[in-house]
């Protein structure tokens, strides 16, 4: 393996080679065939500390990837109706997202019986096989064209659902860990995150309310939109108000404890989109997804590349459970809840396929256990691993369910 001094690299000329690599690798992906995606991962593998180590792990790239995530997730939130999302979790349609958790978790924690780990040990690991990368699953279905189909939808609610109970008993297991102990703080601590979450699903209900309300007085608002817009003299002014609205969702979740991206994505889902111009709203669709896709989308998934690190994978067995665990369960977890929702036998395949990536919100939990002392570094880069290795297989077999799922319904 080769070792270059990165050290020696201004910011600027990280975020070139990063950037340039990613384009690279991806177009020689699209002209393969596979989404992009799969070229900006590898980008980052071979730039990190796995071959040349160009690229440091932390440092002034790190928040460009978080942007990255946030603009990612405000394009897809743009895209889908909220309405299609509550209609994708009700009645039958739930059992995808809960089996979609909970078949993941379980095995997560047989592991950690069988390896004899700790209990904190054991739920860092069931959550991370457990979760489902919204970002990464929204960039997957962007890629293929199948963001806004029926099975699509699924997936990205179970996603929202996986997401939203992973970062809830995340903050439990982070507030637990300051306590006592004792069952009473237990307790409190689970009551206390539980409301924080209820308080997030509240503000939500409301602002839905509000803006349900909104487009029943499309004609009274629409006018006024548009001479305020009209009246403002800065430049890209529509661009900047839906901006503002989604960060106040996301700061809002980050302030209770939840991910940016959990507000982030109902942010964009909520934003009243109705009161503009059709016109204006498509202008910055347009505008986002320009400067998303092309600029800060590879270097998000080039960062997860980066943080890889083969040097530190001495577990072969442990390594191999986790990852045929973790991409059995939630095959399983998704086939089993969409055949229990109705869905044909292809669809169930292909929406169990599509809730395997993990990518950005394993990484989190994975540095957040890292951090605090939860696991170490051999179990840190066996996390990566499964990250990667889930983000990377998943297109493929995501594409080849979506090509079987058109055949059989045109055959």
């Amino acid at each position: 393996m080769f070792h270059l001094f990165h050290s020696q690299l201004p910011f600027i000329v990280n975020l070139l080679i990063l950037l340039l690599s990613a384009k690279i690798l991806g177009e020689i992906a699209e002209r393969l065939g596979q989404p992009a995606m799969i070229g900006e991962v590898l980008a980052g593998v071979i730039l990190g500390p796995s071959l040349f180590n160009i690229i440091p792990i932390i440092g002034d790239i790190k928040p460009i990837g978080d942007l990255g995530v946030f603009l990612l997730i405000l394009m897809a939130g743009m895209e889908i109706e909220a309405e299609e999302i509550r209609n994708s979790i009700r009645g039958k349609n739930l059992w995808i997202a809960l089996l979609g958790f909970l078949i993941p978790m379980g095995s997560g924690l047989l592991i950690g019986h069988l390896f004899h780990f700790t209990n904190i040990f054991t739920i860092f690991l069931s959550l991370c096989i457990a979760i489902t990368a919204l970002p990464v699953s929204i960039r997957i279905l962007i890629d293929l064209g199948k963001l806004n189909s029926d099975v699509g939808q699924r997936i990205i609610s179970a996603a929202i659902f996986n997401d939203i109970i992973s970062l809830m008993v995340l903050g439990i297991i982070l507030d637990y860990n300051g306590t006592s102990g004792k069952l009473e703080d237990v307790t409190f601590s689970i009551l206390i995150t539980g409301s924080k979450l209820i308080l997030f699903i509240a503000i939500l209900v409301v602002a839905y309310r509000l803006i349900g309300f909104s487009k029943t007085r499309v004609s009274t608002f629409n006018p006024k939109m548009d001479r305020f817009l009209h009246y403002l003299k800065g430049k890209e002014s529509m661009f900047a108000i839906v901006i503002l609205f989604v960060l106040i969702f996301s700061s809002i979740a980050e302030l209770l404890g939840l991910h940016f991206i959990v507000g982030a994505f109902f942010g964009a889902l909520l934003f009243p989109r109705t009161m503009f111009q059709k016109s204006e709203f498509d202008q910055v669709k347009h505008s986002t997804s320009s400067f998303t896709m092309g600029f800060l989308a590879p270097i998000f998934f080039a960062i997860m590349g980066v943080q890889f690190d083969a040097s530190a994978l001495t577990n072969g067995l442990l390594l191999t459970v986790v990852l045929i665990a973790s991409f059995l369960s939630k095959i399983l977890g998704g086939y089993f809840g969409s055949r229990l929702a109705g869905f044909n036998n292809m669809k169930s395949i292909t929406i169990g396929l599509g809730l395997n990536a993990r990518g950005i919100m394993e990484l989190v939990i994975a540095n957040i256990a890292l951090q605090k002392g939860f696991i170490d570094v051999p179990f840190f880069s066996i996390l990566v691993m499964m990250a990667l290795l889930t983000t990377l297989i998943t297109p493929f077999l995501l594409k080849d369910a979506f090509v079987r799922i058109e055949k059989s319904e045109h055959g």
